[in-house]
C-alpha cells in the first residue's frame, strides 16, 4: 500500500473535502477545535466538494476546504507548504473575507455567523513551542473573549515530533497522519477502528484515477518549485545583504581612514610651524584651526614627550 502526501494541496482537498467522506472533516474539526458535548459537530455542509480538476484549469481551482455546520458556523481549512511574504495578513484576509461575504451590502449584521480558520503549516511561523495555537480577539484588561466571530487556528507540522507509539489522543493522530502518511506502507493500528481509517483509505494512491494522479503530480511539482523559489530568494537576499554590508563597511573604513589621515597631517603641520617659532595666532590664520585646537595639539605632543622620557 502507498499513500499520497496529505500535505499536497490537491490530496488534502480530496481527503478532507470529500462529499462521500464527510466524517473525516467532522472528526478533524472536532479534534482541532476541541469540540465536545453540545458543541461537537455532528453534520456539515461542504461548500466546495472536491472534483478532480484538469491541469489546464488549475489556475481557477480553489484548493482549500470550506464548510458550514448546522449552527451556521463557517470553517476554512487550508494546507500551506511554503512561507510567503505577508503570510499572516493573507490568513487574516481569508477569515475576514469569509466573514463579510456572508451578506450583501445593506443586509442585517446579525445574520453574520462565526468564521473559524484552520491553517496547517509545513513550516514554523509563531514563537510558541506547541504545534497548535489559537488566535482570538481578547479584552486586554479582563482577558475575556467577548468578540467571538473570528478565530484563527494554526498547526505547525515541524513542531510535532511524536512517534506513532507516543500518540495520546485523536488530535495527535490526525496531525501524525497529515505529516507522515506518505512515508507509511500500511494503515497504522491506532487508526484501524476509527474514522482515521477512512482518511488513510482516501489517501491510498491505488484508489486514485489516472487524471487525479496527474493533477496530484503536477501540484507536487508546483509546490516544489515554490519551495525552490522561496529558498533561492532567501539565499539571494542573504548574499545581497552581505554584499551591501561589506560595501558599507568598506566605505565607512575609507572615510574614517581619510579623516584620520587628514587630522594627522594637520597635527604635523601645526607642530612644524611651532618648531619654526610661529605664533599660535599666525598658525591659526594659516591652518584655519582655532587657537584652542592648536594649543591642544601642542599639549598632546608635549605630554607624549614627557611620557617617553619617563619610560
Amino acid at each position: 500500500m502507498r499513500f499520497v502526501d496529505p500535505k499536497n494541496n490537491v490530496a488534502f482537498q480530496k481527503i478532507f473535502g470529500s462529499e462521500q467522506r464527510k466524517e473525516i472533516l467532522i472528526s478533524f474539526l472536532n479534534a482541532v477545535l476541541d469540540l465536545t458535548g453540545e458543541k461537537e459537530i455532528t453534520d456539515i455542509e461542504l461548500l466546495n466538494p472536491y472534483q478532480a480538476p484538469r491541469i489546464e484549469g488549475l489556475k481557477g481551482t480553489i484548493l482549500d476546504v470550506r464548510a458550514r455546520d448546522r449552527r451556521g458556523v463557517f470553517f476554512i481549512v487550508e494546507m500551506q507548504v511554503c512561507r510567503t511574504p505577508g503570510i499572516k495578513k493573507r490568513f487574516t484576509y481569508y477569515a475576514a473575507k469569509g466573514y463579510v461575504s456572508q451578506i450583501i451590502r445593506g443586509a442585517d449584521y446579525p445574520k453574520l455567523n462565526q468564521v473559524v480558520f484552520i491553517g496547517i503549516l509545513d513550516f514554523n511561523e509563531f514563537e510558541n513551542e506547541h504545534y497548535l495555537s489559537r488566535h482570538v480577539f481578547m479584552n486586554t484588561k479582563t482577558l475575556k473573549q467577548e468578540i467571538m466571530d473570528l478565530e484563527l487556528n494554526f498547526i505547525e507540522l515541524p513542531k510535532f515530533d511524536k512517534k506513532e507509539t507516543e500518540l495520546e489522543n485523536i488530535l495527535e493522530k490526525w496531525v501524525y497522519f497529515i505529516k507522515n502518511a506518505s512515508d507509511l506502507s500500511i494503515i497504522p493500528e491506532h487508526a484501524a477502528e476509527t474514522v482515521l481509517r477512512s482518511a488513510y483509505e482516501a489517501a491510498n494512491e491505488f484508489d486514485w484515477t489516472r487524471d487525479e494522479m496527474d493533477v496530484y503530480d503536477y501540484w507536487s511539482m508546483k509546490e516544489q518549485d515554490e519551495r525552490g523559489a522561496a529558498e533561492l530568494a532567501r539565499t539571494e537576499g542573504l548574499a545581497k545583504g552581505l554584499a551591501e554590508g561589506l560595501a558599507e563597511g568598506l566605505a565607512e573604513g575609507l572615510a574614517k581612514g581619510k579623516a584620520e589621515g587628514e587630522s594627522k597631517a594637520k597635527q604635523d603641520l601645526v607642530l612644524g610651524m611651532v618648531a619654526e617659532g610661529l605664533s599660535i595666532a599666525v598658525i591659526a590664520k594659516i591652518t584655519g584651526l582655532s587657537q584652542v585646537n592648536i594649543e591642544q595639539i601642542v599639549a598632546q605632543k608635549n605630554q607624549s614627550i614627557i611620557i617617553g622620557k619617563t619610560n
